[in-house]
């Protein structure tokens, strides 16, 4: 049988304050995140392989356009350099992982359902169109100085990554600052 749903009950749900709402409902969305990925996407693998083909051929693309010799190889993760194996682009490294955490805090945060519409798929574009910089960026690194390129995907790219992804979340807060207009 299932719970009775009553007015009381979505009552106490509005009782609550607004950061436990928030903390609530990420945590619903990033445990339905997790079965999602963990039992259906990861084992099929097609959308992390798309992602990550998608990824090393636009990097290729964006370092043809600054004048690089690059290439991906059809239909493969591969990035080269002059013909070099530069970057192999992984499934943790396609950005799924990434634009799914942003999502989620934005679709979580207590804000009007019209302003998610349009800044979650701007947010995931940022975040993919940053993808394809870094994997550029990290193929420039293998092929001019390869003593640093697992200091840099490691730490240095995933800073910056994770900063871009913070300062959009601060933007669209203070934008959409519902819990500083209340007493939370």
């Amino acid at each position: 049988m299932l719970p009775d749903v009553t007015s009381t009950s979505l009552s106490r749900w509005g009782q609550l304050a607004p950061r436990w709402q928030f903390l609530l409902i990420a945590a619903g969305l990033y445990l339905g995140w997790l079965l999602l990925y963990e039992g259906v996407l990861a084992p099929d693998g097609r959308l992390d392989t798309w992602l990550s083909v998608n990824i090393a051929a636009a990097s290729a693309a964006l370092l043809r356009g600054l004048g690089f010799v690059a290439s991906a190889k059809s239909n493969t993760t591969l990035l080269l350099m002059d013909g070099l194996p530069a970057v192999t682009v992984g499934a943790p490294c396609d950005g799924l992982v990434l634009y799914a955490l942003f999502a989620g805090f934005v679709i979580a945060f207590p804000a009007p359902l019209r302003s998610k519409l349009w800044f979650v798929p701007v947010g995931i574009m940022i975040l993919y169109l940053l993808n394809i910089v870094r994997v550029g960026a990290l193929a420039l690194n293998h092929h001019y100085a390869h003593q640093s390129v697992d200091f840099n995907h490691h730490y240095t790219f995933s800073f910056i990554v994770y900063s871009c992804i913070c300062l959009l979340w601060i933007w669209w807060v203070r934008r959409n600052g519902l819990l500083a207009d209340t007493d939370a």
